[in-house]
């Protein structure tokens, strides 16, 4: 048990399993960190779901690439800190623009500058008041965007070189 709960949590590691499974815990902190940001930004600060979003995004993405970078993924082919983040934020960014279009159907406010589709007809009635749909549309996006960034991410930037 000690020596399984070492390989999970401890060992350096290329393996993929284990590295999805980090990246696991490593995204809800982020992925927590980044709805907390995004819901400030939203209910107390008034900005449109999609921008709040944005705020969001960049607090999670910070939280990500430092833990990732010593705790998922600790062998880089890019040996620069500045590039390695450069191309991590890159598919972040791709993440983000996924986000915003899955959030929109959402949101009151969104990058198409109306009223989104769920909004608009109200879909979900009375059990969620329509100013709070956007928070459905960040945990759908929070799955499928999660996807794309691990496999983005371990594929293009972190694959174990062949030497």
């Amino acid at each position: 048990m000690k020596k399984l709960f070492y390989k999970l949590f401890i060992q350096e590691t290329s393996n993929t399993a284990i590295q999805f499974f980090r990246s696991i815990f490593v995204g809800a902190i982020a992925s927590i960190a980044d709805m907390i940001v995004m819901i400030i930004c939203k209910e107390l600060f008034h900005m449109p779901e999609t921008w709040a979003a944005v705020f969001g995004f960049t607090t999670g993405l910070t939280i990500n690439y430092i833990i990732s970078t010593f705790w998922v993924f600790a062998k880089a082919k890019v040996k620069n800190r500045a590039a390695d983040f450069i191309g991590f934020a890159i598919i972040g960014i791709i993440g983000l623009f996924l986000t915003e279009l899955i959030i929109a159907p959402f949101a009151e406010q969104n990058i198409f500058q109306s009223a989104g589709f769920f909004v608009r007809n109200a879909v979900f009635g009375s059990l969620i008041p329509i100013d709070k749909y956007y928070i459905i549309g960040k945990c759908a996006a929070i799955v499928l965007v999660y996807m794309w960034n691990f496999f983005a991410r371990k594929f293009i930037l972190y694959r174990k070189s062949e030497n």
